[in-house]
């Protein structure tokens, strides 16, 4: 199976730069989205074969999932039941007979760190979702995540270390994660390779430099791990400050 993941940072400017050319093109079995930014019927995007499930911000013009997929789910779920967390359209989670697929677009910590007390709620609270789903059968989790793990993750580490996704308590949330039985994917395959980010900037020529961060995951149980193939991120493909990142997993 090939699942792709993008935060688009507005599908309707997104698809007037080639996401739709993308999104045939790579044919992949489940495609998610993240910072959809629009309300229903903002928008006419219906591709051929695929069921198509959204997750809208209260909020006008504001964060947003959706999920594209070729195989029907069991059973589809919006937020994660916590009503403080569940306003803002950032999780879609879609039942199989074996698996659990979850999207997330998690909060921003914002500059100055003004919604960082929040995050630190949120993870926990997520994490807490992540391990019920994960007790009844294995669980893969994609999205922008927000937090570039290690030194190795982002281009400046060192000028970036109080900054929003790069703060001690941030990278913490995301190795507990890790711990409690998930795996990063890309790290997986590759441990070691640097420069390879998912987002970048829209200052400073940042894209042009290779000025970037890898906020964008796969991540999935550890029962998982024998069944992945591979995890890449495309960073050729324009269209967002983000690009896709992808899983190929036998399921």
């Amino acid at each position: 199976m090939k699942l792709i993941s993008w935060n688009v940072n507005g599908l309707r400017a997104c698809v007037q730069k080639g996401f739709t050319d993308f999104f045939n093109e790579c044919d992949a079995d489940i495609f998610c989205i993240q910072e959809s930014k629009l309300q229903a019927g903002q928008i006419d995007f219906n591709p051929e074969g695929y069921y198509q499930y959204w997750n809208y911000a209260e909020k006008k013009g504001y964060s947003g999932t959706a999920i594209f997929t070729k195989k029907e789910p069991l059973n589809v779920t919006y937020g994660i039941g916590i009503e403080e967390h569940d306003h803002e359209g950032r999780v879609i989670t879609l039942e199989y007979d074996n698996y659990y697929m979850v999207t997330c677009y998690t909060p921003n910590s914002k500059n100055e760190l003004l919604r960082l007390d929040y995050r630190m709620v949120w993870e926990d609270d997520f994490l807490n979702y992540l391990k019920v789903l994960d007790a009844k059968k294995p669980v893969i989790l994609c999205g922008d995540l927000n937090v570039a793990h290690n030194e190795i993750d982002l281009k400046n580490p060192k000028t970036n270390r109080r900054n929003a996704g790069f703060t001690d308590e941030e990278r913490n949330k995301m190795t507990n994660l890790l711990n409690a039985g998930f795996t990063d994917t890309f790290r997986h395959f590759y441990p070691d390779m640097e420069n390879i980010y998912s987002w970048w900037s829209y200052r400073f020529k940042a894209r042009e430099k290779n000025a970037g961060w890898r906020i964008d995951y796969f991540i999935t149980s550890k029962s998982l791990d024998e069944k992945l193939i591979d995890a890449k991120i495309h960073t050729d493909i324009s269209g967002s400050d983000h690009c896709p990142v992808e899983l190929d997993i036998n399921l």
